[in-house]
């Protein structure tokens, strides 16, 4: 492959199946809406598609060549959200937070509660009826209720998402859930055009957002001989006017983010170096994310079996586990790209360098 060689470009197409994938409801452990999206979507673009227990889908794509390198990628169905615990009466019910939710974001809140989506709010206690005290702190989550009004019912276990609908202005990207949909978009997009060098395998993994639990089944079952998480990363960007990266993780516009290492992972040296390579070699932006918190799928499966070599690539985001979520069109392309070209040129021989 050449740098001149055409790359795969985002379109009004992807946009509006990222669209559909954001806007609908997905909490941990209640995937299903996101699996039956797509299910009939990459029907025509896989060898094979299984489920396993945890609820993961999974597709095969058989290379061409032979003996052929075991590729997983995998990407994450699941967002935050909310569970419905205890009812009041009245359309009020109390919850609990499914994922790592910034409880400042909850108060005020309209979401969609229930397998019939039915619209509600968070409510809490107006300004006016706090002490001076109680403004200065965060609102208690034992203070805040769903309130889906007095005709509204649901059940205990119930999930709730917040109803923020997907939209975009031509550069940015504007969702509730683009941790981790554009994730799964990428993993569709690559389905249309897999790389031909590499038996593929493509886990859309449940429960990532309550400990990586899907990936950690799928990696053990497929032992793949690298794997590969393609998730969305917090941007660290506000208020921040230098360009040199020094003193942040990533930044939105300087292109998709290749681990180093974060909380669960130390990235295989061996992968970072084949995909810097590659972003370099083909002028792809890209940029390194630092060590620093949280974790993906890459965390769960480079445990499984007798160690599997793993690696991060993400698009940076601002707004991290809030209501919104802020991204740009030109991340998710180049880390598109950068993935297109780098599962071409991966060969088993990237594993005999020296770590």
């Amino acid at each position: 492959m050449t740098a001149t060689t055409r790359l795969p470009q985002i379109g009004k197409s992807q946009l509006d199946f990222l669209k559909t994938l954001s806007d609908a409801s997905g909490v941990s452990g209640a995937e299903g809406p996101i699996r039956d999206i797509l299910k009939e979507v990459i029907k025509p673009f896989a060898d094979e598609i299984t489920e396993d227990d945890m609820g993961n889908l999974i597709t095969f794509k058989k290379a061409m060549v032979h003996p052929a390198a075991k590729v997983l990628l995998a990407a994450h169905m699941d967002e935050i959200g909310l569970m419905i615990t205890v009812e009041e009466g009245d359309g009020l019910y109390q919850f609990e937070p499914v994922g790592g939710i910034d409880l400042r974001q909850l108060a005020g809140k309209a979401v969609y509660a229930g397998k019939k989506r039915i619209p509600g709010v968070i409510g809490t206690r107006a300004i006016h009826l706090l002490r001076e005290e109680d403004m200065k702190r965060a609102v208690p989550l034992e203070t805040l209720r769903i309130d889906v009004g007095i005709k509204g019912k649901l059940e205990l276990g119930d999930r709730a998402v917040f109803a923020t609908e997907f939209w975009e202005n031509g550069k940015s990207m504007f969702g509730k859930a683009l941790d981790d949909r554009l994730g799964v978009a990428t993993l569709v997009e690559i389905l249309k055009n897999p790389p031909e060098n590499l038996d593929l395998y493509c886990a859309f993994t449940t429960q990532e957002e309550v400990g990586l639990r899907g990936a950690r089944i799928a990696a053990y079952n497929i032992h793949p001989d690298i794997a590969i998480a393609v998730d969305s990363t917090p941007a660290n960007d506000y208020l921040v006017n230098d360009s040199e990266n020094v003193t942040y993780n990533t930044r939105l516009g300087y292109g998709p983010a290749i681990y180093t290492m974060d909380r669960a992972t130390i990235s295989d040296p061996r992968l970072v170096g084949h995909f810097v390579g590659v972003a370099e070699k083909h002028q792809i932006p890209y940029q390194l994310r630092q060590a620093g918190s949280g974790g993906t799928d890459a965390g769960a499966m480079h445990l499984q079996q007798g160690g599997i070599p793993a690696i991060s690539i993400s698009v940076p985001g601002r707004n991290a586990h809030s209501a919104i979520g802020v991204a740009r069109i030109s991340d998710w392309e180049n880390l598109l790209q950068l993935l297109h070209v780098g599962l071409r040129e991966f060969s088993p021989d990237v594993l005999k360098i020296e770590r």
